[in-house]
């Protein structure tokens, strides 16, 4: 199997998680709402593992003066199937990877990034772990073995495809497995799959499989990625353009949020326990959340696309010059852009 073939049984296998998806299923009960006078109301997939910076800003009561209501209309396993759900019109903004959403809009898709939704960082990132007693200890012992991935298609599919080609890989010398994040510490221990890529926006998983023991850590994505934006906020135009106020304080607001759980770390693991139990998820994880993993004030710089543009290219799947970061994400939105470093 080739790049070609590889891609192909990606995005299908992609489709099918797009048709088939437990976040989609739940949005049948959520027509698109009707919004009080005064009230921007702006729809959203929960990811497991994950909360949302604007659950932070809402729980901070940062949404409540700016007339902002979030409404979460089912989970999702990944970005593609946020971005599908967006599209459908059941959902206002979507958290999907910078490749995800970059192809989205070299497909046709008028939407744009507004603001990252996690980074990678020296202390936050993605963990892909293999057991203790594993003889997997290289990037060249891959051949052949098995990744589970939250989904295909996405951050965790594309990193995969960057530390093999940096290792002198094919990309089809492994296979992928699309797993839902609370069930890949149990796929790890039982043996179903060789190695399990944790994302940085899971940490809450990464960190109950460190506490339990027994497993190690072959690479990270800052080991192949740097420091760099793994997931942003997109919206569709259209929706900016009716909202470009609302847009402008949800955008805001989620950055003062990002930067008060970076700047107090405990009282975010309390919030975030919060939010998990409100929502239904196990609020014990919470002790295990390691932070976003964003900048200071949640702004992007020219690489965080261009990087992701770049590998598109090299992969025949971007013409050259075809995209260029400003289409694919902004700072416009945020009200600390002109902080923003080029």
């Amino acid at each position: 199997m080739g790049e070609r073939h590889y891609a192909r049984r990606a995005c299908l296998a992609g489709a099918t998680a797009l048709v088939a998806g437990p976040g989609l299923r739940a949005l049948a009960a959520h027509a698109a709402t009707a919004e009080p006078e005064g009230v921007t109301v702006v729809r959203f997939l929960n990811t497991q593992g994950q909360i949302e910076l604007f659950e932070i800003a809402d729980s901070l009561g940062l949404l409540k003066d700016k007339g902002i209501r979030i409404q979460s209309v089912g989970y999702s396993q990944g970005g593609p199937e946020s971005l599908f759900a967006m599209a459908s019109g059941s959902a206002d903004i979507a958290s999907a990877a910078t490749p995800a959403i970059i192809n989205a809009i070299a497909a046709g898709a008028k939407i744009i990034g507004v603001m990252a939704s996690g980074g990678v960082s020296k202390s936050v990132n993605s963990k892909f772990f293999v057991l203790s007693d594993s003889k997997i200890r290289t990037a060249t012992d891959l051949k052949g073995k098995s990744i589970a991935v939250n989904t295909l298609g996405a951050h965790l599919d594309y990193t995969v495809r960057e530390y093999l080609r940096n290792h002198d890989m094919r990309p089809d010398a492994v296979s992928l497995i699309a797993v839902p994040g609370p069930q890949l510490e149990e796929v790890l221990r039982h043996r179903q799959v060789d190695v399990v890529a944790v994302g940085a926006w899971q940490t809450v998983f990464a960190g109950k499989i460190e506490a339990d023991g027994g497993a190690r850590v072959l690479f990270t994505d800052y080991e192949v990625l740097g420091d760099i934006v793994l997931g942003t906020y997109a919206m569709e135009k259209s929706f900016i353009a009716r909202h470009a106020q609302a847009v402008r304080d949800l955008v805001t607001a989620s950055a003062k949020a990002a930067d008060w759980a970076t700047q107090h770390p405990g009282d975010a693991r309390t919030l975030t326990a919060q939010i998990l139990k409100k929502r239904g998820d196990n609020p014990a994880l919470a002790r295990y959340w390691a932070g976003l993993g964003l900048r200071t004030h949640d702004l992007y710089t020219p690489r965080d696309a261009q990087f992701w543009i770049d590998v598109l290219v090299r992969a025949g799947r971007l013409k050259p010059g075809q995209l260029v970061p400003a289409d694919v994400e902004t700072n416009q939105y945020n009200g600390f852009a002109s902080l923003a470093r080029n």
